[in-house]
C-alpha cells in the first residue's frame, strides 16, 4: 500500500471526527430553560436564561416568545433587558383562582414574556449563533416537580417554530421539546428561594448569574474547539505513523534487494 493511501486515510479519520463533533452539536440545537447556580425551589424564585438557537440557513430569529401555564400563577416576573430586543411581559386574569400554600388565592398572574428584535437586530442565520433571554420569576409552584415552558421562535420570513412538546415518561426527547427546568425541594428552614426567599434576593444574583452563563458558553465554545483539535491531531497522528511504517518497509525492501 503506497504512503499516499495512508496520508488519505489519516485526513479521513480526522475530517470524520470533526464533523462528528459538528453534527452532534447541531442535533442538539432548540431552545432550551437553563439555571445557572443553584437550582429553584418549590415556592422559591429564581433567574432561567432561555437559550435560543437559530436553525434557518436564510432567514434569522426576531421574536421569542415564552409561555408561563396558567397553573403556575406566577405573580412576579421580570425580564432583563437585552440591547437591541424589545421585551414584554404579559399579565392576565387566571381562568380560575389558584391558592397558594399559605391559603393565599391568586387570580392574574403573568402568561407570556416575548423578546422583539429592533431594526438591525437577529440571531443571525445558520447554525453558529444563539442569544439567551433572561427573566427572574417566582413564586414557583409547590405541587409539582418541573416547569415546562414552551417557546415561540418566529424567524425573519416568516417561519414560526413551536417549542411545545412535552418529554414523555420513557426520557426520549421529542423533535420540538418544550423548554423545562427542575424545581428543588424546600430547604430545611422552611424557606422556598433557591435564589432567595423573596424576588429582591433572586435580583441581586442576576449579575452573577449571567456571568456565569457567559462563562459556561465560552468554556462550551471551548471544549468543542480543543475536542475538534484533539481528534483532528489524532486522525492525522494515525497518517503521519502509518506513513513512517510505509518508509521504513520501503527501505527494508530495498536493502533485501541489495543484498541478494
Amino acid at each position: 500500500m503506497s504512503k499516499h493511501v495512508f496520508k488519505r486515510a489519516g485526513f479521513l479519520a480526522a475530517t470524520v471526527g470533526i464533523a462528528g463533533l459538528l453534527s452532534a452539536g447541531v442535533a442538539s440545537a432548540h431552545v432550551t430553560a437553563n439555571v445557572y447556580g443553584p437550582q429553584p425551589t418549590k415556592g422559591g424564585y429564581g433567574s432561567i436564561f432561555f437559550r435560543v438557537p437559530n436553525e434557518e440557513k436564510d432567514a434569522g430569529t426576531t421574536k421569542v416568545e415564552i409561555t408561563l401555564k396558567p397553573e403556575y400563577a406566577l405573580s412576579s416576573v421580570r425580564a432583563k433587558p437585552l440591547p437591541g430586543w424589545k421585551a414584554e411581559v404579559v399579565k392576565s386574569k387566571l381562568p380560575a383562582p389558584v391558592t397558594t400554600e399559605s391559603g393565599t388565592q391568586i387570580t392574574e398572574a403573568v402568561t407570556k414574556v416575548s423578546w422583539t428584535a429592533e431594526p438591525g437586530t437577529k440571531i443571525a442565520a445558520g447554525s453558529t449563533e444563539f442569544q439567551e433571554f433572561q427573566i427572574s420569576a417566582g413564586k414557583f409552584p409547590t405541587n409539582v416537580d418541573t416547569i415546562e415552558f414552551p417557546a415561540t421562535q418566529t424567524y425573519e420570513n416568516g417561519k414560526v417554530v413551536e417549542w411545545n412538546q412535552p418529554t414523555p415518561a420513557s426520557g426520549e426527547e421529542p423533535e420540538h421539546p418544550a423548554p423545562v427546568v427542575k424545581l428543588a425541594e424546600k430547604s430545611g428552614d422552611g424557606h422556598g428561594g433557591g435564589h432567595g426567599t423573596d424576588a429582591k434576593a433572586s435580583e441581586k444574583s442576576d449579575a452573577e448569574q449571567s456571568h456565569a452563563a457567559s462563562s459556561s458558553s465560552d468554556n462550551t465554545a471551548r471544549w468543542l474547539g480543543g475536542a475538534g483539535l484533539v481528534v483532528g491531531a489524532l486522525g492525522l497522528g494515525v497518517g503521519a505513523g502509518a506513513t513512517l511504517r510505509a518508509r521504513r518497509a520501503t527501505a527494508a525492501s530495498g536493502n533485501s534487494k541489495g543484498t541478494e
